[in-house]
This record gives structure tokens, sequence and C-alpha cells, in this order.
């Protein structure tokens, strides 16, 4: 999700493939095949099938296989432990996840009761950058171990907002929050929701989102262009003027945290893969926790976490991905323009396809809801994803505990999507 506000990405996205076709091809307008590539069974030519990179749009795309190496969709694997070990592993190698060693210590730094709710406000200290911030909600008086969920907080283009976007405090919410829960959200605040339904929900700031996000002042060198930092200030910073100015330059020094962090020998998806897993364990320890009855959800960038965490750690016994769920081909050739660095990791799609990542956790409970007019994604790449996934659990036997639901509208989470999440977890947790 990227822009100014909560409208302004889908604006900015649908204005870009009108007055720039050769860039990108919305989801209405598309004829794609269900192939691995789209290019090699369409009858139309390069020519008219225009690709984001051009000429090189086929080429690339065929550097893939049609079945990856560790495709648990290819032949050679018969058990579904052995294939999760080889894959888990050989992810995990690429991903490269930074050592965050032993979980810190938390501070509890506010309590109180809102919406029929016990909220807790919390922190704890990772070995670099400012202090985590997060909330704890539970229902009012809860003390029994309940079912809890790791609600991971979206995207959006908006890193000044990261655990406020999905959560209601007070009475008294910013106007940019209320309109980013009212145009994405269906008006709620999902992570109270699920609290209320007997839920311990836990939401914290990923990296590089709010509490944990950069600071004009902390950077240095950006003397020109969009990074640009003279005349910029973190003084006053809840002026909608200066959130919305942040979120400009926020995103376009993404490429340049990217890099850095290639440089450091790791990579975005494995510094927040690490962060939410010490989020995890923070939930898992909690008193009123049953650390074996443990999900996660998120929208968006939500979903693209709960695809890496979901897959790739099995203490997550149910997942809800909404929102964020194509393949490789997909980016390659048409919406990587629309989506930020926290999703690429050099050299996996060589190994396992977008969906297959997910597919790891098989055959624990997992759920994918997708939107049919999301312009983030191609509806042809989307459908293609849900075919992989229903294959693993098939072939994993577990063919019940995978649902891949499709929605109309654009790319949201509103309230039939959380009713049908929800029951998700009520049928698997409770």
């Amino acid at each position: 999700m990227n822009g100014k506000s909560s409208a302004s990405r889908r604006k900015f996205i649908k204005t870009s493939a009108s007055m720039a076709a050769s860039l990108a091809v919305l989801p209405d307008a598309i004829d794609v095949s269900l192939g691995n590539h789209v290019f090699s069974t369409h009858t139309e030519t390069m020519a008219t099938q225009k690709s984001l990179i051009g000429t090189y749009g086929e080429w690339a795309a065929s550097l893939v296989k049609n079945i990856p190496a560790l495709s648990f969709r290819h032949a050679k694997w018969n058990n579904v432990k052995t294939w999760q070990k080889e894959a888990l592993a050989k992810a995990s190698e690429l991903i490269f996840k930074p050592d965050l060693g032993k979980i810190p210590a938390v501070m509890v730094e506010k309590k109180y009761a809102y919406d029929g709710l016990d909220i807790e406000e919390l922190s704890w200290q990772l070995p670099y950058g400012r202090p985590t911030k997060a909330y704890l909600l539970k229902p009012q008086g809860a003390t029994k171990p309940l079912p809890a969920i790791l609600a991971l907080h979206d995207h959006g283009g908006n890193k000044y907002f990261g655990k406020r976007k999905i959560v209601r405090l007070s009475d008294d919410m910013h106007p940019l929050l209320v309109e980013h829960q009212e145009h994405y959200y269906g008006g709620k605040a999902w992570a109270n929701e699920l609290a209320k339904r007997g839920y311990v929900v836990l939401v914290h700031d990923t990296f590089a989102f709010e509490s944990r996000r950069v600071l004009y002042d902390e950077v240095a060198g950006y003397s020109w262009g969009p990074l640009k930092t003279e005349g910029k200030s973190d003084a006053d910073p809840e002026k909608t003027e200066n959130i919305q100015a942040y979120n400009t330059w926020a995103g376009e020094h993404e490429h340049v945290m990217s890099k850095s962090l290639f440089c450091g020998g790791t990579t975005w998806p494995g510094v927040v893969l690490a962060e939410d897993q010490i989020a995890l364990d923070i939930l898992s320890n909690r008193p009123e926790v049953d650390k074996n009855r443990i999900g996660c959800a998120g929208l968006s960038g939500g979903g693209l976490r709960t695809a890496y965490l979901g897959g790739l750690d099995a203490r997550i016994k149910c997942a809800v991905c909404v929102g964020f769920m194509s393949t490789w081909d997909d980016f390659i050739l048409h919406k990587s323009y629309t989506h930020t660095w926290m999703l690429y990791v050099p050299l996996l799609p060589n190994y396992l396809d977008f969906p297959e990542i997910l597919g790891i956790r098989a055959p624990l409970p997992t759920m994918v809801q997708n939107n049919n007019d999301d312009d983030l994604f191609t509806l042809p790449e989307m459908k293609k994803a849900d075919t992989q996934l229903r294959e693993i659990f098939a072939k994993a036997g577990a063919e019940d505990k995978y649902q891949g639901k499709f929605y109309d509208g654009e790319h949201k989470f509103d309230q039939p999507m959380q009713k049908d999440a929800f029951e998700w977890f009520d049928k698997w947790l409770s």
C-alpha cells in the first residue's frame, strides 16, 4: 500500500496506469493465461502484451522454472515433513534474519480499560533502534489461558502509523486513522473486535513503522532529490501535513534501507520476520495465553508478514493472510511497482513460488482472502496462487485446512471478510 492517505495510493496507481499503459495493465483490462509464464501460452505477442520491464519481461519470467526446485508440487516430494524440512531450511538461509538474541524485557507503560477490553501499552528494546511499542488487548477481567492472535498492521504507504492503524484505544482518534479504518477495515478496529471474541491480541510496530520509524534527524547526506531533508523537521509530528510529508519521504527511503540491509547480509523480510518472532515470543509467554492456540493475521503488508511468519514459524497454529497473495510472475511482469521492499528475497523464487512460502505451514489451518478488484495484483495470478496452495494442502492430506476466498471490491479487509476470518480462528483455535 502506497500514498499520502488511505485513498491516495489507489488514486496514484490508477492514474499511473492510465497515463503509462506500458508500465502496467489493470486487472479488469488483462487477459492472461493461467500457465506459469503469461507470455508462453498467450496468443498476443510482446508487442501488444507489455510488461513492467518491456521486452525483458518474457525473458525474466522464463528464468524461474515452471515448478521451482523446492515446490511441494514437484513429483519428487511425497513426504510433507521431509519437504518442509528442506524448504524451511532454504527459505531461512535466503531470508537470513538477523539474530536478535534473547527475548527482551517487556515494560508495561500503562494499563486501562476501554471498549470492554483491558488494554496494556507495552515496550521492549531490541539490539538496535528505538524501543518497540505495542498494545495488548484482552477481554476485560480475563485470567484463564485464552487463544491469542498476533495482529500484524499493514504498510499502507504510511510508516508514521503502525499499530494504531488496527486498534481503537479511546473515543479520540487522529482523523487520518479514522479515514484509514473506514477505507480499509469497514470502520472497524479489527484487533479490538477479535479481542472481544475472547482472544488475547498483541499489536506491535514492526521495523521502520511508528515507534520504529526512521527520523529525519537520524539520517545524513541527503542534500538533493526526493530524500532531501533540508527544511524537514521531526517537531510537531502529529500534524496531518507533517504526517503526509513524512510518509512521502519514507516511501522514497525504502530502496535505500533495502540496499543497506542487503549490504549488511540480511533482507528486509528477514528483519521483519525476526521482529515479528520476538513479538510472538512475548505473546506466547503471557500467563493468560494458551501458547498452543496462537494465530496471526493482517491485511496487505500485514498479509505479507503473515505469509513469512505463518509459513516459517510453526507456533502459528492458524493463519489468515489478507490482501497479499499472488505469484512471483505477477511481481516480475505486472505489479512490482505497487509493492514494498518488505517483499523481496533474492534467489528465493528459484526454490519456491511466493504462495509456497506460506504453504510450508501445511497442514496447519490457513485462510487466504483476496479481492477481485485489488489493483495491487492481477486476478489471474491471484487465482494461480490459490490453485498452488490448494494443491499443496491436498497433497499434504489437509484439504479441509485451507480456504482461499475471493470477494468483490478493491483492496480491503472489510466487515464480511473479518467475519469469515474470525470464524476461521474460532474453528481452529477456540
